[in-house]
């Protein structure tokens, strides 16, 4: 497992961690079969990993702090200063920035999910810092605010595949009308997972992705695909389509290509796409739940040639 710390994050002041600090998640990564990933899966419906998230941020003194520090850079009769001194210091609703509540809880605010920083999505988190005290579940009516199942989407956009391109027999050069098997290694394609915990709250959640088939996109109409569909299911034991033997160059593969038509002077591209099942585990979920499957593909150099004939 490679452990990666991320998200939430601040700095440390006389050796004290700061509450951002405490509250960053921190992920687990798992290695596929043959250790190798490149890729971040896709998912296969318009659902996209949360781009923003609420967690803790603030101690009542590190809230303090900050606000002081706002509020003498700004004219102290300006709307803005007058209507969050009321909200932190005069009761409405906070007082005092809740130091009577001093290691009780935090001040929860938004966080954006790394690599989203210019998603219009991340501005998504507009509300005003908010108070939670330690064991209390963030407020229902805040839908980002970190849980195992924010945990888990975010997981999500943390895992990483292997590469999808395929082994073809004939490699790289086929001919017209010709066969062109295709299959993956079951060495290569195994489940992976991501958990992503934080620790300051006692929560985490376990995403795993599991290759479920390989699409096959020939890079030309002038092409039939094996099977018709294009969609190459996985074998029972993880591999993909069957590897070309002697003897078999007239078979229909059950995983591969024929193209009809020579590429000419360059490649066609054709491209390699495994669909990945994927679901999650969490703190305080009873069993799998699922997420939208998701996909990671890749091209490579398929050239075709005409079958030179002669006449006698």
């Amino acid at each position: 497992m490679t452990e990666v710390d991320s998200g939430a994050s601040g700095d440390a002041r006389d050796d004290t961690v700061s509450a951002a600090a405490a509250a960053s998640i921190v992920y687990n990564r798992s290695k596929n079969g043959n250790g190798e990933s490149t890729g971040s899966v896709t998912s296969t419906t318009s659902w996209t990993p949360p781009a923003c998230y609420y967690a803790p941020r603030y101690t009542p003194e590190e809230l303090e702090a900050q606000m002081r520090q706002v509020w003498e850079s700004s004219a102290p009769s300006h709307e803005w200063a007058l209507d969050t001194q009321n909200y932190f210091v005069n009761g409405e609703p906070y007082k005092d920035f809740n130091k009577d509540k001093e290691g009780e809880g935090y001040w929860w605010d938004s966080y954006v999910t790394e690599g989203r920083e210019g998603d219009p999505a991340a501005q998504d988190c507009d509300e005003r810092t908010f108070w939670v005290d330690e064991g209390d579940a963030p407020p229902a009516n805040v839908p980002q605010a970190i849980t195992p199942e924010i945990l888990a989407q975010l997981a999500y956009a943390e895992i990483r595949v292997p590469s999808t391109k395929v082994d073809l027999a004939p490699e790289g050069t086929t001919k017209v009308n010709l066969p062109t098997w295709a299959w993956l290694d079951n060495a290569k394609f195994k489940p992976v997972s991501v958990t992503a915990r934080v620790d300051l709250l006692g929560i985490e959640a376990t995403t795993t992705a599991e290759p479920v088939a390989l699409r096959i996109t020939p890079g030309t109409d002038d092409a039939v695909t094996y099977p018709a569909s294009g969609t190459c299911k996985i074998n029972a034991d993880g591999s993909i389509g069957e590897p070309y033997a002697k003897g078999m160059a007239n078979l229909a593969p059950p995983c591969g290509v024929k193209y009809l038509r020579s590429s000419g002077d360059g490649p066609y591209q054709l491209q390699a796409t495994i669909t990945w099942k994927i679901h999650w585990i969490g703190t305080g979920v009873d069993g799998e739940q699922a997420m939208p499957d998701g996909t990671f593909g890749a091209e490579q150099d398929v050239v075709v040639q005409e079958i030179q004939a002669i006449n006698r």
